[in-house]
């Protein structure tokens, strides 16, 4: 792992804890100014510093959400990407396995390989002849569906922003890795120590900050059992890979955790689903990277929102473009809105949005015009 920052509040100078300090006072001081914020900026660094001590030490924590640093982390394992971006108070650009090869070796290369080309042949035997599937659609789905073979552990790269607040709650959650349930995310130990240590070296820690966070954990993680409901509010659960609970949790207004299913299942790609053959022998080799814990594998999650935030991820899920496997997720999920809310109203605004959002007001730059995946019924 390697953790650089690439950028941060001001544009002149490298912020660290001093300087986040410093501004952090002065915005404190906002709230009882007499005159104005220039006098802020003018008065002396003693007065700025001993305001912002106190607030840190009244636990008012809010002020030093003004300062944001952006870290690029490079070489760190896909579930600690995941990791970091449940918790929501973040932006973040990560690199796909959707769009991009990942670099593997061992059995990984060779099942990512052997698949990859097999999902190309049966995606043209079956789309070939439709004017959406050009090659290069093909190779990308056949690359998006080949990456299940890929362990959560496998190494990414990602840009990550967060406050000068958050990024010192992350640092005290990630010395406390071991209050995790599972096994799984106590693997990460060692990739948590370097993160925390790269923070200290980068003088991004300020022990006040990181106590605020004390009484507060990583979200990821369900811990109970949470009952379906469907009405001014939701909460939803279903089976779904580690794949699809990455895309599911980039859609920060609503709530995500997961739980791990044993013994383990599988997501099986639906275009071979119906093939005895490919269907056993996908089984069968994902047996050969279980220990590894492949993406595929699957996790029961856990959602939870609004209807009107339900819609916005549903405004980007149905779509022909989007995973198969969210895509699928979010139609059940619409559905189950349908058949179990008592509100009429929420109910109607669900009924708008029974097929792709290009059927429900949407403008699409790029039309598919790809009838199965219009009527939400394709398999790729």
């Amino acid at each position: 792992m390697k953790v650089s920052v690439i950028a941060n509040t001001s544009c002149d100078e490298i912020n660290d804890k001093e300087l986040f300090t410093k501004l952090g006072g002065k915005l404190a001081g906002i709230c009882y100014m007499p005159n104005n914020f220039e006098a802020l900026e003018n008065e002396s660094e003693e007065k700025t510093l001993r305001r912002a001590n106190v607030t840190k030490s009244s636990g008012h924590h809010s002020v030093f959400e003004h300062s944001f640093v952006t870290l690029y982390l490079e070489d760190v394992p896909k579930l600690f990407a995941m990791l970091l971006n449940n918790e929501r108070a973040y932006t973040t650009s990560e690199k796909s396995a959707r769009y991009t090869k990942m670099s593997v070796s061992g059995v990984e290369k060779e099942l990512y390989e052997k698949w990859f080309a097999v999902l190309q042949k049966e995606i043209s035997k079956k789309y070939g002849d439709q004017p959406y599937f050009t090659e290069k659609r093909i190779a990308k789905l056949a690359q998006e569906n080949a990456r299940y073979f890929l362990s959560v552990f496998t190494p990414t790269s990602l840009a990550y922003t967060c406050s000068f607040r958050q990024l010192n709650y992350l640092y005290g959650w990630m010395k406390r890795l071991d209050e995790f349930a599972s096994s799984l995310f106590k693997k990460l130990k060692p990739q948590a120590e370097q993160f925390c240590e790269y923070l200290e070296s980068l003088n991004l820690i300020d022990e006040d900050l990181v106590k605020g966070g004390d009484n507060r954990f990583f979200s990821i993680e369900n811990k109970k059992f949470r009952k379906e409901f469907f009405s001014d509010c939701y909460s939803t659960n279903y089976e779904g890979s580690f794949a699809s609970f990455a895309q599911a949790q980039r859609h920060r207004t609503l709530i995500y955790e997961l739980k791990q299913i044993e013994p383990p299942k599988y997501f099986l790609p639906k275009i071979i689903e119906k093939d005895e053959k490919l269907k056993n022998e996908w089984l069968e080799d994902m047996k050969k990277v279980e220990s590894l814990t492949p993406q595929a594998q699957l996790v029961e999650i856990y959602e939870r929102g609004t209807p009107e935030n339900f819609l916005l991820k549903a405004r980007e899920r149905l779509c022909t473009a989007a995973q198969l496997e969210i895509m699928e997720q979010t139609k059940s999920t619409l559905q189950k809105y349908v058949d179990k809310t008592d509100d009429e109203e929420i109910k109607q605004d669900m009924q708008k949005h029974n097929g792709a959002r290009c059927t429900s007001g949407y403008k699409c730059s790029e039309p598919c015009r790809f009838k199965e995946g219009i009527n939400l019924e394709r398999e790729i």
